[in-house]
């Protein structure tokens, strides 16, 4: 792999030998998903098989793929998945781990031990401080924002808060005033 094609190379972080990144590895083996090119699309689908829905890959999601079972790979090991520093440079996927933190489909304190571990802490506390500005009463969010809170800010953005949310609908119109988190 090309390492300024990562996400790490972007925001001026290293990486680590992930015990997480060789768990996904034989996860991806052992439930396939067509036409998976990189393990960022294999997230993709995973993310897309728990009902994130605001990203997929070109094509939608292949419909043979079941996912993987979440005793196999709970939903925070999914979440920290998507943002670790090693993978791709691709922004869009951060919105898929979003989403599923937004619907509260995650237990704060377990994502954030193994956030620690696999050292997608500058990630997540970017996408706290963003998730706030949209929903500041949202409690996952806050819990996280509030745990990493003394954790620099990377040295490029990752997002627009816009990717994280969307207008809300008053009166069935759309109202780009007020704005809500994807979930």
């Amino acid at each position: 792999m090309n390492h300024t094609n990562t996400l790490a190379y972007r925001l001026g972080v290293s990486t680590h030998e992930s015990p997480l990144r060789f768990k996904l590895l034989r996860l991806a083996e052992r439930h396939p998903a067509q036409d998976s090119a990189c393990i960022e699309d294999w997230l993709i689908d995973v993310a897309n098989s728990r009902g994130a829905c605001v990203v997929f890959r070109p094509g939608g999601p292949p419909r043979s793929f079941k996912g993987v079972p979440e005793n196999e790979l709970s939903n925070e090991e999914l979440v920290v998945a998507i943002c670790q520093p090693q993978c791709l440079d691709r922004p869009q996927m951060l919105r898929l781990a979003a989403q599923l933190i937004s619907r509260r489909m995650i237990n704060p304190d377990t994502l954030k031990q193994v956030a620690i571990r696999e050292r997608a802490v500058i990630v997540l506390a970017e996408l706290a401080r963003l998730a706030i500005h949209i929903e500041p009463e949202h409690e996952v969010w806050k819990t996280l924002k509030k745990s990493f809170e003394n954790m620099a800010r990377p040295k490029d953005t990752i997002l627009h808060w816009t990717r994280l949310a969307e207008p809300a609908i008053r009166n069935g119109i759309c109202d780009p005033r007020s704005w809500k988190l994807v979930a």
